[in-house]
């Protein structure tokens, strides 16, 4: 299963809750989760954020879901 529909259906939520989070429409996130558009850098931050995992876990980088400690930079400009 893909990672990010996996993320969203364990909160219990739908796609079109995710898309107004991320302000987009609901048939582009879908897109996120079929794999048929790449990600923007800033929508995987926001995704990793409010899913409190790494954007290595979404990118299947690792299968190591709890998320890395913050960096200096992230706390000073509060992403």
């Amino acid at each position: 299963m893909n990672r990010l529909k996996e993320l969203r259906e364990d909160k219990d939520l739908f796609q079109k809750d995710i898309a107004k989070i991320l302000n987009m429409s609901q048939t582009g996130y879908s897109q996120y989760e079929t794999e048929t558009n790449d990600i923007p850098t800033e929508v995987l931050k926001k995704l990793a954020n409010f899913y409190n995992t790494s954007i290595d876990y979404l990118l299947y980088e690792t299968d190591e879901r709890k998320p890395y400690s913050k960096s200096i930079m992230q706390t000073k400009n509060k992403f």
